[in-house]
């Protein structure tokens, strides 16, 4: 039977099936992630790594987002491994050698996430636009906010300060669109494509890692056809 209401942690099988009945199309572990999705295992209390678990002495449900990791998951893995998480803190943490083992049936996927996934998949499936140079052109940037949310943890450097202090990154304006902190610096945006392709050239990230986040994020979400014809005319 359709799922009609999520749980707030949902088992793969629910999310699956939930997302079949708002797509029409089925749905598998494999596909969850290469959306985007980040699975969560429940880790109860282990007093051997009191730094993981802080004062949630009851345990905590921690993510699955290291690609490694994800990749083992997607391909088929038997069970879940998982080497790198973050701790109760949000930190994040490399566990130590091998990593922590879980049964597949531990998943568990946010309903938060499952939804927005669903809503950006209907937003995709609805006709395009007539005047896509319009709307290309409404198009001016994101702000300092969202640059951070969408690609600080990608990098190793202090993305923050590299905006704070580095004009638009990558030389003269860069990434930055041209005039926006004309008055003030708060006014400032950034071209995100521009950026990640300066990120993966120059920082080296990972084209892959770059995909996820105009997949994850709401504000990225327009900018994404774009984004994926740059890549097509890099060959990348």
């Amino acid at each position: 039977m359709p799922i009609t209401e999520l749980p707030f942690r949902a088992t793969t099988e629910q999310a699956c099936a939930w997302l079949a009945g708002q797509t029409d199309t089925p749905w598998a572990l494999a596909r969850l992630i290469e959306n985007g999705l980040t699975p969560y295992v429940w880790l109860d209390y282990d007093a051997a790594y009191p730094a993981l678990f802080g004062d949630a002495n009851g345990g905590y449900a921690a993510p699955i987002f290291f690609e490694g990791d994800t990749q083992r998951l997607a391909a088929g893995s038997a069970e879940v491994l998982i080497t790198t998480t973050k701790d109760v803190h949000k930190l994040v943490t490399k566990l130590p050698p091998p990593g922590f083992r879980r049964e597949l049936h531990e998943l568990r996927f946010l309903k938060k996430e499952l939804e927005r996934l669903a809503g950006r998949l209907k937003r995709e499936a609805e006709p395009a636009p007539v005047k896509i140079e319009a709307a290309q052109e409404s198009l001016a940037g994101i702000n300092k906010e969202q640059v951070l949310t969408a690609f600080s943890r990608l990098v190793k450097i202090d993305l923050q300060q590299a905006l704070d202090e580095a004009g638009g990154i990558f030389g003269d304006d860069g990434a930055r669109v041209k005039g926006s902190a004309r008055k003030t610096k708060k006014h400032a945006v950034w071209n995100p494509i521009t950026l990640a392709l300066g990120l993966n050239e120059v920082h080296r990230v990972p084209i892959g890692h770059l995909k996820r986040a105009f997949g994850t994020h709401d504000f990225l979400h327009e900018w994404a056809p774009e984004w994926n014809q740059s890549l097509a005319l890099l060959g990348k």
